[in-house]
């Protein structure tokens, strides 16, 4: 089995750091196991022959050069040294590729330690609490205490949806997955094949945004209303990213935050409490019903059709018509 390249320049670094003396190619190749199979030369007739023995040379002359240039351009300083006899010999000085100490103020610090605690809830809790201990490792002084002083402070991300751990690695790898996602107006899911873009969380709720091929256009996804798996599908994406990904903003505007209308809608007394703080107006009606005046904007009927018989939309027809298919769909599903 080929050994990895990643273990190869481990190795080759490793042998570099660890030398007294400068290492030459002969070496280096008796020293690390790749490159022992590197040039060892084919089994059989040829391999006994000087140009088998040639052969395998040149390939681990090739292996090792290129794996030296990787060093470096990862910021490995390599000395090359001539001895007396003429002979070239490559080392990796300590104190040439040691790292500076890492210094934060006490600021820096909180917002690190801040950072690690906004996590916890979620399967990333290990990797900030890992990250934390590494810079402490790396000479993050101790008396400086990334909580100290924010203790009352404890922020927090909720992440319960099984479905934003492979959303958020498929974001980062820029790889189209598939779900099946319900609707607020369908009583059974739908498989949509997305190019996602990003995360973000509004309200105590996560939305994913992306590219979905099955519409031809961006879509916004609340994660609660993904149901199943998140499967991996096909590689690379067929749609422009933009620059500048609005989660928020497109959850806003499809909930009447940017609206620019109002809607009278008449709710029962006692309930709607939601509603009721975005009212512009709210008048008794009595027989346990009020009146309410409220933004109106995209998405308002999928809003008001979460709240069931405890509302009624009076204006605009339109509203009021949009309601009644999505209340209509809910009941046939």
């Amino acid at each position: 089995m080929a050994i990895a390249k990643a273990e190869r320049l481990m190795n080759l670094a490793l042998c570099l750091l660890g030398a007294r003396r400068p290492l030459s190619k002969r070496e280096l190749r008796d020293s690390i196991e790749a490159y022992v199979e590197a040039a060892r030369p084919d089994r059989g007739v040829a391999a006994r022959s000087e140009k088998g023995a040639a052969g395998s040379d040149d390939s681990f002359n090739r292996m090792f050069e290129r794996d030296k240039d990787d060093l470096r351009e990862l910021g490995l300083v390599i000395e090359t040294v001539e001895n007396l006899d003429g002979e070239v010999g490559y080392l990796a000085r300590r104190d040439s590729n040691r790292l500076p100490p890492i210094t934060l103020d006490a600021e820096e610090a909180a917002a690190l330690g801040l950072a690690a605690k906004v996590w916890q809830q979620a399967r990333l809790a290990g990797a900030a609490s890992g990250a934390l201990q590494k810079l402490r490792a790396a000479g993050l002084p101790e008396e400086v205490d990334p909580y100290e002083g924010h203790a009352a402070l404890e922020p927090r991300i909720p992440v319960h949806e099984a479905a934003f751990e492979p959303l958020m690695l498929a974001c980062r790898d820029r790889r189209p997955v598939l779900f099946d996602y319900r609707k607020a107006s369908a009583a059974h899911p739908e498989p949509r094949h997305v190019e996602p873009w990003a995360l973000e969380c509004w309200r105590g709720h996560w939305y994913l945004a992306g590219f979905d091929r099955g519409r031809g256009a961006e879509r916004v996804f609340r994660l609660s209303r993904i149901t199943g798996k998140v499967r991996s599908r096909g590689t690379g994406f067929t749609a422009p990213v933009p620059d500048v990904v609005t989660v928020r903003e497109t959850v806003a505007g499809w909930a009447g935050e940017t609206a620019d209308r109002s809607a009278l809608i008449r709710l029962r007394s006692g309930a709607g409490y939601p509603l009721r703080a975005k009212a512009a107006k709210v008048r008794e009606l009595g027989d346990g019903w009020d009146e309410l005046e409220i933004p109106y904007g995209h998405g308002l009927d999928a809003w008001l059709v979460e709240f069931g018989p405890d509302v009624v939309v009076v204006e605009p027809a339109e509203l009021r018509a949009d309601v009644v298919d999505r209340l209509r769909a809910v009941a046939k599903g």
